[in-house]
């Protein structure tokens, strides 16, 4: 940036979508009538930062400027939002009136809110700020905050107050991991031990989690579907350092506490079944995130699955498709992340006891059959597994009981995925090598079936008239459980447990 005898510039930023996107705040002076004006497409919230900046000024100690002020934000084609624009202004008008030391100005990214008494506050999205003062190779200064984490291989700093800046930025800056911290409000760690009665569903969960397979649980109210559901975060590995940067975009952006994805882990999300289409896939103005953003690298837990709308579970076969999710909007498009692994639940009819040893179903059939439809709706190929859930018996329940743990299945999760990363790498040099050419049965070679794997396949299939979709989602069922097990072919034992975990599909799902 630079400065000349009638303006100053400095380096600032707005968000847009999960992304900061650089800003330059220009401000000039002219003799004409005192005031403060703001050009550059800048929204109500920017333009709210002029009565922000003269009381912030004021109580600084620092003089208003008698002088016409005009502030451009470029590039002037792009809307800016936010109130993170308040500090840069106000040094930028500082600096071109000689009011505060010039140098290390140019080599910081200033983003952050002005109180009216001259304090300085932190905003949504201060890792993706981050983010992009270290591709410009610039520190980043913000506000004072309790929420503020700084971002390794991010040079950081906070500014307190703005009377702070009267020796210069390298006095006034203070280390964000300085001042009072508020602690982070963790999850309780749930354990699948506290869950009795359900081993065979917990069998099911650690293979949809080897896979990261699509999960649909159907049982009676109180059959511990939701208490299933919230533990599989806990068997999953570590997120990855690409998903883990841009989860905490996400969260940081919408204002969502982070300290968990920053010690590892992946996030789980359940919205209410009430939830409207933006508020699931992301939308708004100014666009926002959604929720499927906010499961990106975890878990999207819908919890009576039945009752979401059928239009707002469309929108999900694009983003379980594609990772991300696209929004079109008259000021152009927006690519959020979204690779998330999808846990649904629901109830077998509307009253929820169809089928129960102990209580009678009250619904008609007719509600029972428009109800199987919608379980059979627009999610239903992208679901692999169905488990049905039972209610455990009431006297195991006041016993006690001891079943698999969270750790017992974790260990089972990282063998089967540590399998399957070996036998991909090794499948990889064997096709480099010129292996065998693959066969027609394209499915049979891709997941390496054996001869009895292959038999009992097209026995399952012509009994349960499977299509080729689902002949290709039995193999990736099998082969799973198969990497579990640590065996490089799929046999029949393996399509067989497929089979029961593969459910029936159609209007026959539940």
């Amino acid at each position: 940036m630079g400065a000349s005898s009638t303006t100053f510039s400095v380096h600032a930023a707005c968000i847009r979508g999960v992304e900061a996107f650089s800003v330059t705040v220009e401000v000039s002076a002219s003799g004409s009538i005192p005031g403060l004006s703001i050009v550059g497409m800048a929204d109500a919230a920017v333009l709210e930062a002029r009565s922000r900046i003269r009381c912030a000024l004021r109580s600084g100690g620092f003089d208003v400027p008698r002088s016409a002020l005009t502030v451009s934000l470029a590039p002037g084609d792009i809307r800016k939002t936010g109130s993170g624009l308040d500090l840069p202004i106000a040094l930028a008008i500082l600096a071109l009136s000689g009011q505060i030391p010039l140098k290390g100005l140019d080599d910081c990214l200033f983003v952050g809110e002005l109180g009216l008494d001259g304090s300085v506050s932190g905003c949504k999205g201060e890792i993706a700020y981050q983010v992009l003062a270290r591709d410009q190779g610039l520190s980043f200064v913000g506000g004072s905050s309790q929420a503020s984490v700084s971002l390794s291989g991010v040079r950081t700093g906070c500014i307190e107050h703005l009377e702070n800046m009267r020796l210069g930025v390298e006095a006034a800056l203070r280390p964000l991991s300085e001042g009072h911290v508020k602690p982070a409000r963790r999850r309780p760690i749930l354990d699948f031990g506290d869950v009795v009665g359900q081993e065979v569903a917990k069998r099911g969960i650690a293979v949809a989690a080897t896979g990261g397979l699509g999960l649909l649980m159907v049982g009676s109210p109180g059959s511990g579907k939701s208490m299933l559901a919230r533990r599989i975060t806990g068997i999953l590995p570590p997120i990855d350092e690409r998903e883990q940067q841009e989860a905490l975009c996400i969260h940081s952006v919408v204002g969502e506490p982070i300290e968990g994805i920053l010690e590892g882990e992946r996030p789980f999300r359940s919205p209410h079944h009430s939830i409207s289409t933006p508020g699931l896939v992301g939308g708004g103005r100014p666009v926002r995130p959604g929720e499927i953003s906010l499961a990106h690298g975890g878990v999207l837990y819908l919890d009576e699955l039945a009752e979401f709308s059928n239009q707002t579970l469309q929108t999900l076969r694009q983003p379980l498709e594609d990772g991300s999710v696209r929004i079109v909007r008259v000021d152009g498009s927006y690519v959020f992340p979204a690779r998330f692994q999808l846990v649904a639940a629901s109830n077998p009819c509307p009253c929820g006891y169809l089928g129960d040893r102990e209580i009678a179903c009250k619904c008609s059939d007719a509600s029972i059959e428009r109800y199987r439809a919608k379980l059979g709706g627009p999610l239903a190929d992208r679901i692999d597994l169905i488990l049905h859930i039972s209610r455990p018996d009431p006297e195991l329940i006041v016993q006690g009981g001891e079943g698999q743990t969270t750790a017992d299945l974790k260990e089972q999760v990282e063998r089967g995925r540590d399998f399957c990363a070996w036998r991909t790498r090794v499948q990889s040099i064997d096709d480099e090598d010129g292996g065998d050419e693959p066969s027609l049965d394209s499915a049979v070679s891709q997941y390496q079936l054996d001869e009895s794997g292959r038999t009992r396949l097209i026995d399952i299939s012509h009994r349960n008239n499977l299509t080729a979709r689902g002949i290709v989602r039995l193999c990736r069922i099998a082969r799973t459980i198969a990497d579990m097990a640590e065996s490089e072919r799929v046999g029949a034992i393996h399509v067989l447990e497929g089979a029961q975990l593969q459910g029936r599909r159609g209007n026959d799902c539940v």
